[in-house]
């Protein structure tokens, strides 16, 4: 998953603020998707790496998420924004562990509750995806 997100970090389309991001998701039969982020002259019109990797895991018709690792810059650790977090939830379990990486490596773990606590996800709408 590093070798993945870490190709899509070193592709990444980030102009503007200069702050590239690499995600890879893992699904339980073993494939990885990776995707980066993507910046756009009109700011909220940008992309998230995340949002990139779960798009090119649905589009393979996969739609469960076994882990995850978001790969960023800097010296603090660059987890998944709140968007992101809900759209990782939409596919992903409380328990489903997030690795937050800089070039160099991992930097820490969370299990997705711990970054969504309470979450609100599809079978509060009745949904068994």
């Amino acid at each position: 998953m590093f070798a993945a997100a870490k190709q899509a970090f070193d592709n990444a389309y980030a102009p503007y603020s200069n702050f590239p991001v690499g995600a890879a998701v893992l699904t339980p039969e073993g494939e990885i998707y990776a995707g980066c982020n993507v910046e756009n002259a009109a700011y909220p019109q940008g992309a998230c790496a995340e949002a990139g990797a779960i798009a090119a895991m649905a589009l393979s018709a996969r739609r469960r998420i076994a882990e995850v690792l978001v790969i960023g810059g800097g010296a603090g650790l660059c987890t998944p924004c709140g968007g992101c977090r809900q759209r990782l939830r939409e596919f992903a379990c409380a328990e489903t562990l997030i690795h937050v990486a800089g070039p160099e490596g991992v930097r820490a773990s969370f299990t997705l509750a711990e970054l969504l606590p309470h979450s609100f996800g599809p079978e509060n709408l009745g949904s068994s995806k």
